[in-house]
């Protein structure tokens, strides 16, 4: 192919009066390392997990979702204080079991101090009636009351359990075998339907 056919076949591919393309030095890039990302301590990874649902535990025996918060984050300083950055494997149940005490040991002081504050239940409208939502917050208040007298053995069953916990979870928690949870749950209703009972005579 002649030199001037060759021309004729990229004209009209390459524009002779754009502007000149200048070169590009060839740089040598090396694979950048990844950067580097700080680790999280133990402590840390069980408070995003846990933090939740210790909250609820709380929730569970005060009613009371911003002293539940109060009390969870009080349980995790102490095992902060206690354990340090790596607590252990056994973490979890121990902050279930503490949230609950906190929590009865909350109930208690309010109950010394005189200081009663009523919550409706949650879901109770303004459109609803008024008798009934009544009825339905002092029905909660008993069984708050009734559930810091009864043994603290029972009151721990009890709102572990009614916290959303499994059978396994709680069982970890009180330090005792699954089958024993069953037993142990149903004597602790039992104790606390009468003392709602006797309360209310």
């Amino acid at each position: 192919m002649s030199q001037s056919r060759g021309r004729r076949c990229f004209s009209g591919v390459v524009d002779s009066s754009a502007a000149p393309v200048h070169a590009v030095p060839f740089v040598s890039v090396r694979p950048s390392r990844a950067p580097v990302v700080a680790t999280s301590t133990g402590f840390e990874r069980l408070f995003v997990a846990e933090y939740a649902r210790v909250t609820a535990i709380a929730a569970r025996v005060l009613a009371d979702q911003a002293a539940a918060e109060d009390v969870a984050q009080e349980v995790f300083l102490d095992l902060h204080r206690r354990f340090g950055n790596d607590p252990g494997a056994q973490a979890p149940a121990w902050l279930h079991a503490a949230a609950v005490h906190r929590a009865l040991n909350a109930i208690r002081s309010r109950r010394r101090r005189g200081a009663r504050e009523e919550r409706f239940a949650t879901g109770v409208s303004q459109s609803d009636d008024p008798q009934a939502a009544v009825e339905v917050a002092e029905t909660r208040r008993a069984i708050r009351a009734a559930l810091a007298r009864v043994p603290a053995r029972d009151a721990t069953v009890l709102a572990l359990r009614y916290s959303g916990l499994s059978y396994a979870e709680t069982a970890t928690a009180l330090g005792i075998g699954v089958n024993g949870v069953g037993t142990r749950l149903r004597r602790a209703e039992a104790r606390l339907r009468k003392e709602v009972g006797d309360a209310s005579l």
